[in-house]
């Protein structure tokens, strides 16, 4: 059973956010805890998402708490909900729902949290109390959406909002841990991400990190490669045999990340979710686009360069190039790359 969430101020409301199933998204969704920080000085409030994204939450200031819902993807995990609920009873005032599935709805109302506000999507009549319309034309993209269903209904549409930029806490502690357990330089540190969970679509090719890697190693920056354990061929791919270069994909837990990204001047990365959360440390951004678009999901910071070709058939947002060329990112060239993180420090010293 969850235990009481700590008050923020008397009588504030006590609000559940239902969180997404992605790390971007999660990041994203600290632009909506930020905007009812701000509305709602003493609320409390609570973020119910996937187990493995507590360690992100636990870097957002807002959140006064965390609940773990653990439930294997595709699974319904009917019983882990009905618990889940029991324990929230009472608890909360309101609840927002993010995901737009009919089972992220589910524990809120189980849970009988009186004010349930999210936007409709399969026929999730009954389980919300306020369904929203999803105008995508306005709402164009994924943080507008989560801000959005924050603010009263005839203020969702956001004019004249402001959306704040999402900011994680940084560990300065652990980050000093992580140079010396993983014996990392002192040298001017340049984070890959190869990785993206959502498909090959998104990825630039290895061959072009190798390339940059082996220019930067060359003029004696620190490559360090990041990613989950699923990106750690890739990272071998791009470290390999290359003194300078560190393979950390899946050596690494979340909360690591965070704070080596921190610590590196530039990141290279595919439009994925440690891309959001270099974007929220601070780091400069190198954001390689292909089957996505920059319009729809753009690293929340001002401190980033978009890389995106629009070829013709780009953005199609599909997992894998269903023409099989992927020209939106081979033809993306490392040389560009590398031009831009010249380009960008250039302006840091004569500034």
């Amino acid at each position: 059973m969850a235990e009481p969430a700590p008050s923020r101020g008397e009588n504030g409301e006590r609000i559940l956010v239902v969180g997404p199933s992605w790390v971007g998204d999660m990041v994203m969704a600290q632009s909506l805890l930020m905007t009812l920080r701000s509305r709602h000085p003493g609320c409390t409030l609570a973020v119910m998402a996937p187990g493995w994204s507590l360690p992100i939450l636990e870097r957002m200031p807002e959140v006064d708490e965390a609940i773990a819902l653990d439930v294997a993807h595709g699974q319904f995990g009917w019983s882990r909900r009905r618990e889940t609920a029991r324990g929230l009873r009472g608890r909360f005032d309101r609840a927002i729902v993010l995901p737009r599935s009919w089972k992220s709805a589910l524990v809120p109302f189980l849970a009988r949290i009186p004010r349930r506000t999210g936007f409709h999507g399969e026929q999730r009549y009954g389980l919300l109390t306020e369904r929203r319309r999803l105008d995508k034309s306005v709402l164009d993209q994924t943080v507008k959406r989560f801000v959005s269903l924050g603010l009263p209904a005839e203020a969702s549409a956001l004019g004249g909002v402001t959306l704040p930029q999402p900011r994680l806490m940084v560990d300065a502690d652990n980050q000093a841990a992580l140079r010396e357990r993983l014996e990392l330089s002192t040298a001017t540190a340049i984070g890959m991400m190869p990785g993206a969970e959502y498909g090959p679509a998104k990825q630039w090719p290895l061959a072009h990190f190798r390339a940059l890697a082996e220019a930067l190693v060359a003029e004696g920056f620190e490559v360090r490669v990041l990613g989950g354990p699923k990106d750690a061929e890739a990272g071998d791919t791009i470290a390999q045999g290359l003194a300078g270069a560190h393979n950390l994909c899946g050596k690494t837990r979340l909360a690591d990340a965070v704070d080596l990204l921190a610590d590196c001047e530039q990141v290279v990365t595919n439009d994925s979710g440690l891309m959001h959360v270099a974007a929220a440390v601070g780091t400069r951004i190198q954001a390689l686009y292909g089957s996505s678009s920059p319009a729809y999901t753009p690293p929340l910071t001002d401190n980033a360069e978009i890389h995106y070709l629009a070829v013709e058939c780009s953005p199609c947002f599909e997992r894998v190039c269903p023409l099989g060329h992927t020209r939106c990112l081979v033809e993306m060239k490392p040389e560009r790359v590398h031009r831009a993180i010249h380009a960008w420090r250039a302006t840091i010293v004569k500034g």
